[in-house]
């Protein structure tokens, strides 16, 4: 499907909070630094094998939210919201969304995988004990809080959703949001997701699918994507959402590109909970649909933020996928997973890895994959293994890949004339 649409999605702004840190530079500077954002968590007495966790030890900073909001929102959430301060910040500066666009003209898709679970489960115990839980329960446990947090807050008024397919869930959010700007139903859109599971349960949940890393101690082994080391992801949580805008109304008002939004894929496997189908047929798909949508080939790809969740099922399938949808173009176009210094944000990981995508147009710098010290021979393409790589970035890749088959890729590039 070729791109026969003249509306134009750009980035003007955006903000991440993650155990690398609070904000979106903070964060890309620590992988700069060769900084990882997890560590030991001793869970064994909870029945939970997974030892090494990415967890964010101060809360996000919503106080410039009002009470009424605040006391709504789940620790997920709170990083959604902290996360758009930052992204329309960036953006709007000093100004307000609503000295540019009717609020009717502006929305907000923040996604999640798991919502306010932790919270659910403490307002449970707290009602089992005293037959009364929090008067906010219902809120808490809202998927859509965080959007209609957004939406109230900077009084967007316009399309409004809440996408859950796990771990590709922010890159659908920003896929979502670009198509409902091309088709002129917005103007301006936040986009992008958040997630948070601490409690023991909700951690037990994902341990006993042996789907999180068995290492107990040693972070070096925890997460190394492609590597013959690799036995499953490091769990983290954090937020990172974008403010997108229709390019000529963008430039209208004096906005900073950050970049484009050039091309989206989403497919579904229609085949398993938790693996990948073996067929790999929507994963290519995925792929080749971005690249068309963007009016690109294989060879203009400068730059893959790979999916690349340590786990031995999807990294050798997502390594024989991109060379199904690229050819042999995949050998020559570098890759690299930074979920091995994140760890694996589930709804926000899709959004954190677009910003990591701009931020290596910005600097012209491709981010290596941490730990990648035994690659797995049958992980054969060019990933970036020792120390951030420099070199020329136009168009980037962005995939992601989620349990319940869900599949989703991002061309992001620079904001080209």
């Amino acid at each position: 499907m070729g791109n026969t649409r003249n509306r134009r999605v750009v980035v003007t702004g955006y903000g991440a909070v993650t155990p690398l840190g609070h904000g979106a530079q903070a964060s890309w500077e620590a992988i700069m630094d060769n900084r990882v954002g997890y560590r030991p968590v001793d869970k064994t007495q909870a029945g939970i094998v997974s030892g090494i966790y990415g967890l964010i030890d101060t809360p996000a900073n919503v106080r410039f939210l009002p009470a009424a909001i605040r006391r709504r929102l789940p620790r997920f959430a709170a990083f959604a919201l902290a996360s758009a301060k930052e992204a329309i910040d960036m953006a709007f500066g000093q100004h307000t969304i609503g000295e540019y666009y009717d609020p009717l003209t502006c929305g907000a898709i923040i996604g999640t995988g798991w919502g306010g679970l932790d919270e659910a489960i403490d307002s449970y115990d707290l009602y089992r004990e005293k037959q009364m839980g929090s008067p906010f329960g219902c809120f808490l446990s809202m998927h859509n809080v965080a959007t209609a947090a957004c939406s109230q807050f900077w009084g967007l008024r316009g399309y409004q959703n809440t996408p859950i397919a796990a771990c590709a869930t922010g890159s659908i959010a920003i896929g979502d949001a670009c198509e409902i700007i091309r088709s002129g139903r917005a103007a301006m859109m936040l986009a992008g997701g958040a997630e948070s599971l601490l409690r023991d349960n909700s951690v037990w949940n994902i341990d006993v699918l042996r789907a999180l890393t068995q290492e107990q101690h040693d972070v070096t082994r925890a997460c190394c994507p492609f590597s013959l080391d690799r036995n499953g992801f490091v769990l983290s949580e954090g937020a990172a959402v974008l403010c997108l805008e229709e390019r000529e109304s963008a430039l209208a008002r004096g906005a900073v590109i950050l970049g484009e939004i050039t091309g989206y894929g989403n497919y579904s496997d229609a085949s398993d909970f938790t693996a990948p189908a073996a067929d790999k047929i929507a994963r290519v798909e995925t792929i080749r649909q971005a690249l068309a949508q963007a009016n690109l080939h294989a060879e203009q790809l400068d730059y893959i933020n790979a999916h690349g969740t340590s786990t031995p099922l999807n990294d050798l399938n997502e390594t024989e996928a991109l060379k199904m949808a690229l050819g042999d173009t995949a050998y020559t176009i570098p890759v690299s997973s930074t979920k091995s210094w994140s760890g694996h944000l589930i709804a926000a990981a899709g959004s954190f890895e677009t910003i990591i995508c701009l931020k290596a147009l910005e600097h012209q710098i491709m981010p290596a994959t941490a730990h990648l010290k035994h690659a797995d021979p049958q992980c054969d393409l060019d990933y970036i293994a020792e120390g951030h790589r420099q070199g020329k970035i136009s168009h980037t890749l962005n995939v992601s890949f989620g349990f319940g088959g869900a599949n989703a890729a991002l061309i992001i590039s620079r904001g080209a004339a």
